[in-house]
């Protein structure tokens, strides 16, 4: 017969756990159990000793560069666990003091109270797709910042290129022109295009696995889907459904625009109505995904010769939503540029409501499987 629950609070670092325990009751206090190493044996150990007593044992722990190691360990021994944001974390704003002690037994007190929201915890392999998008957007930053190492150089030399686009063929065959007269410098100036090339080359690998990653994957049919959409293709379909997750865990697509931080920020008290900038809450690489795709609402509603090369396989019913979406988000964009607003403002008003079409594609869309939920 169990003897009640106990809630526990782990802080988690990358070689230690910090321990917190709040039996079941709001009047019992909180007691710091211990500091043990972070190592799936001790942690069984001493959750085997909090739990002595035959206790329900319910656990939770921030999320962070750890990933969801734990979790997945817990869940497969039978131990019901919650991850949560750090960002959802209450904070006194008189709360000036932090400790891992501290941190485990506030987690062990707000679990007990019901006030923590758990995160959404991808598969495995739904995480192993997000490694991959992750890597890709990350050789892509490096191949911008090596381009622009490349383009200060030339700044600083007063070497400047007269032709329209940079970049392209007409701009390498200038680069190959451009000669320094220190031996050591031309060395430097061959580096920076080099690492250019080495970068461009990485991508494309990257792309190609990405591609070859999907085509295997549950929510393959949640990417393909979504490219019916003008502005998303491949690379931006997958990175949406890896980075945002499952999908049919919102309720609304009002829910979705808040977890994506697209929502306005708002600070209103009596009569007195005050909104902001957006939030800026959740997935920054889904939300800046977004904005980029809805810049192609600027121009009039259209179905050029890629979309409907895309179009090809994807049901009537899906293409509809997304002929209803760029009618709707294009005429959006048009109007609310005419009235003046800010074009940042406006793009971010069709990044929105582009987050609800897709919200209605994910809704009228099966898939081999989902995956599991926090």
């Amino acid at each position: 017969m169990s003897a009640g629950r106990k809630f526990i609070g782990l802080d988690v670092h990358q070689d230690t756990i910090a321990i917190a325990v709040a039996d079941e009751g709001n009047e019992k206090e909180v007691r710091f159990f211990g500091t043990i190493a972070n190592r799936p044996e001790a942690l069984h150990a001493a959750l085997k000793r909090i739990g002595q007593d035959v206790s329900e044992l319910r656990v939770c722990y921030e999320s962070g560069p750890c990933g969801f190691v734990i979790y997945r360990y817990l869940i497969r021994i039978g131990v019901e666990c919650m991850v949560i944001s750090p960002s959802s974390m209450p904070r006194r704003p008189a709360d000036r003091i932090k400790t891992d002690r501290r941190d485990a037994q506030t987690l062990a007190r707000l679990l007990r109270a019901g006030e923590l929201i758990a995160v959404w915890v991808p598969d495995e392999a739904h995480e192993a797709i997000r490694d991959v998008v992750r890597a890709r957007r990350q050789a892509k930053n490096d191949l911008s910042a090596a381009k622009t190492a490349l383009k200060s150089f030339l700044l600083r030399h007063d070497r400047r290129f007269t032709g329209k686009a940079i970049w392209g063929k007409a701009h390498w065959r200038w680069l190959s022109d451009q000669t320094f007269d220190f031996p050591h410098q031309q060395f430097v100036y061959e580096e920076y295009k080099r690492r250019i090339h080495e970068l461009e080359d990485r991508c494309d690998r990257l792309n190609e696995v990405l591609a070859q990653a999907v085509s295997g994957w549950a929510l393959a049919p949640l990417v393909h889907a979504l490219q019916a959409l003008r502005g998303v293709k491949l690379t931006a379909a997958v990175t949406l459904v890896a980075e945002i997750g499952d999908l049919h865990r919102f309720d609304s697509p009002k829910q979705l625009m808040a977890w994506l931080g697209l929502v306005p920020a708002e600070h209103s008290s009596g009569k007195r109505i005050k909104r902001g900038e957006i939030t800026r809450t959740g997935n920054a690489a889904a939300r800046t995904m977004l904005i980029e795709s809805a810049w192609h609402y600027r121009f009039p509603a259209r179905e050029g010769l890629a979309l409907r090369r895309r179009n090809v396989e994807i049901p009537d019913h899906i293409r509809a939503i997304a002929w209803k979406a760029q009618v709707r988000l294009c005429a959006k964009f048009r109007r609310l540029a005419a009235a003046g607003k800010q074009t940042v403002k406006v793009v971010t008003a069709v990044a929105r409501e582009l987050a609800g079409f897709i919200w209605d594609i994910a809704r009228h869309t099966p898939v081999v499987a989902v995956p599991v939920r926090g």
